[in-house]
C-alpha cells in the first residue's frame, strides 16, 4: 500500500496509460479523481468507491482548477497529480500542419501539464509535500518518434518539469516526467492495426533492444514509483520507459550467435 491515504488526480484516465495508472494508484491505497475529456466514468466504476470520475479538458484552465477543488472537496487534500492527457495530432509534416493544428496539440500536451503544476502545487503545499508527474515521450528527446507538433510539445514537457522543480525548491513538491516509447494505447492503435493487417505485428518495437512494444501497465509502474516515497529524491527528471529505443541510433541488432535479420 505505497499510496495509502494519498489523494491523486489522473488526467486522460478514460483509457490506456491513464486508466492503468488510476487503477494501480487505487490498488496501492490512493483515492483517485479520474478525469477525462470524454466524460467516461468507466475507470472510476472499475475502481469502485475509492474513485470519482469527472469530465474535464486537461488544457482548460477552469477545468483543471475544478479538478483540484474536487480533490479538496471529496477528500480534503491533494498529494499526487498525473498530468497524462495528450493527443498525437498525426504524423503530418511541418509543411502539412496548420497553426491551428499546433495550437490544439500544444494546448493539451503542454499547456495541460503547465496548468496541472500551477493549480496543484498550492494545494499540495498545504499537505507539506507532493508529487506531480507529466507524460512526455521519447518523441520529445529526439526526432523520428512522432509528428512535429507532438514532438515539440513533449520536448516542452521535459523542460517544463525541470523549470517547475527549481521554482518549487524547498516545498517538498517533486515534479517529474515519464517518456514512454511505443505503447499500445488508443493513440497508437492505428499503427498496431496497420501492422497486424499487414502481418507485420512482430516488427512493432523491433528497433529497441527489447524488440517489442510496451503496454500501459509498464508506464503505470513508472508512475507509481514517481508518485510514491520510493522516489523521494527524484526531482526534475524525465524517466524514459521505452525498452531502450532512445539509447542509440537505429542499428542492426546483434543477437547471440547470429546477426538479426
Amino acid at each position: 500500500m505505497r499510496l495509502a491515504d494519498r489523494i491523486a488526480i489522473v488526467t486522460g484516465a478514460g483509457s490506456g496509460i491513464g486508466r492503468a495508472t488510476a487503477i494501480r494508484f487505487a490498488e496501492e491505497g490512493a483515492r483517485v479523481i479520474c478525469a477525462d475529456v470524454k466524460g467516461h466514468d468507466e475507470t472510476a466504476e472499475m475502481i469502485g468507491e475509492a474513485a470519482v470520475g469527472i469530465q474535464a479538458d486537461a488544457g482548460n484552465d477552469e477545468d483543471v482548477q475544478d479538478l483540484v477543488q474536487a480533490a479538496l472537496q471529496y477528500h480534503g487534500g491533494l498529494d499526487i497529480v498525473f498530468a497524462n492527457a495528450g493527443i498525437s495530432g498525426g504524423l503530418a509534416s511541418i509543411f502539412e500542419q496548420s497553426a491551428d493544428d499546433w495550437q490544439k496539440i500544444l494546448r493539451v500536451n503542454l499547456i495541460g501539464p503547465f496548468l496541472a503544476i500551477k493549480h496543484a502545487a498550492p494545494a499540495m503545499k498545504e499537505r507539506g509535500k507532493g508529487s506531480i508527474i507529466c507524460t512526455a515521450s521519447v518523441a520529445g528527446i529526439r526526432a523520428g518518434a512522432g509528428g512535429p507538433a507532438y514532438s515539440a510539445s513533449k520536448a516542452g514537457v521535459i523542460n517544463l518539469v525541470k523549470v517547475a522543480a527549481t521554482q518549487l525548491a524547498g516545498s517538498a513538491i517533486r515534479v517529474n516526467a515519464i517518456c514512454p516509447g511505443l505503447i499500445e494505447t488508443g493513440m497508437t492503435q492505428p499503427i498496431y492495426d496497420l501492422a497486424r493487417a499487414a502481418g507485420k505485428e512482430d516488427r512493432l518495437g523491433h528497433l529497441n533492444p527489447m524488440k517489442r512494444g510496451g503496454v500501459p501497465d509498464e508506464i503505470a509502474g513508472a508512475a507509481l514509483f514517481l508518485a510514491s516515497d520510493e522516489s523521494s529524491y527524484v526531482n526534475g527528471h524525465a524517466l524514459v520507459v521505452d525498452g531502450g529505443l532512445s539509447i542509440s541510433h537505429p542499428f542492426n541488432h546483434q543477437e547471440y550467435g547470429r546477426t538479426a535479420l
